[in-house]
């Protein structure tokens, strides 16, 4: 009787201690463990696909227990700033401004070589990595009427080239003249005689073409827009003369060392995204008018 009393006893001790481990493990997931209790602050840019993709590293990391404090909008030229200064933690970044813009090198082309000369010197001169970039390219293109592609054949710039002479241009000024805009595009691909060449604001371009008012215009690569394949033609860049502008999470040493784990909590947002993704996402915001942290919430559940 005194052994059946001992066997029940250590049964019944069992079965609480893997009832508490249990419990244990059900509320790790969402709940902040005692190293993540301090906020870490994602800051984004003030356009639509940075504020989508500011939200899903925002979303990830709550999902991983950390406690987010969203700081959105922030001008292109201050947010290298803010993040120098310890405004801001992390924020997601482009591998072609990064090496243009900031670090003022010289143009590269080549995804990987771009993503490795930033990787190396934001270390080395401020104290940031960028954890993996995306297939997500957000560069400069040229995008041209579907009906005028179809028309002269034209898919790539080697075609544009060929019948610019035919080709009416809404232009947006400034991409005449920048070093990096059509003088680019003209030193390897020959001179762009245009029919005609007006220029129009940017935020008027995608009306132009549908009506008819001119057939090509300069264009970022995930513009919303170009989801209408039947509509507009984004042109491959054949030549590869624009430099890559992929998608990457930046963020601070200091934070990065207090809490390794954000590194593959976020690379899992930045394999789950490619040019069509982040082009179809942007639709939803700037054409079907959905707000951007729906549109990522939604992004994200498909993705877990």
């Amino acid at each position: 009787m005194k052994n059946k009393k001992k066997k029940i006893y250590i049964i019944t001790s069992l079965i609480i201690v893997l009832s508490l481990l249990l419990s244990a493990c059900g509320e790790q997931k969402n709940q902040p463990s005692e190293n993540k209790e301090t906020s870490i602050r994602i800051g984004t840019k003030d356009f639509t696909e940075n504020l989508i993709v500011g939200e899903l590293y925002a979303l990830a990391l709550e999902d991983a227990g950390y406690q987010v404090e969203r700081v959105p909008n922030i001008a292109g030229s201050v947010i290298h700033s803010s993040i120098v200064n310890q405004d801001i933690d992390m924020y997601p970044e482009y591998t072609g401004t990064g090496l243009l813009a900031i670090l003022k090198l010289e143009l590269l082309t080549d995804p990987d070589e771009v993503y490795a000369k930033v990787k190396e010197e934001y270390k080395k001169q401020f104290n940031l990595t960028w954890l993996d970039y995306s297939k997500a390219n957000d560069g400069a293109g040229l995008v041209i009427r579907a009906e005028a592609s179809e028309q002269w054949g034209i898919k790539t710039i080697t075609d544009l080239q060929k019948h610019a002479t035919e080709l009416r241009f809404a232009s947006q000024g400034e991409v005449d003249q920048r070093a990096d805009g059509i003088p680019a595009l003209e030193k390897v691909y020959g001179k762009l005689n245009w029919k005609s060449s007006k220029v129009y604001d940017n935020s008027l371009k995608y009306e132009v073409l549908k009506n008819n008012e001119a057939d090509v215009a300069p264009a970022y690569t995930t513009e919303g827009q170009l989801v209408n394949k039947d509509q507009y033609i984004l042109l491959e860049d054949d030549k590869q003369v624009w430099p890559p502008y992929n998608l990457a999470p930046v963020i601070r040493d200091e934070v990065l060392s207090a809490h390794p784990d954000i590194a593959e909590v976020i690379n899992k947002i930045s394999s789950a995204l490619d040019t069509d993704t982040i082009t179809a996402l942007n639709a939803k915001v700037d054409v079907d008018q959905e707000e951007y942290e729906d549109v990522a919430k939604a992004f994200y559940e498909s993705i877990q």
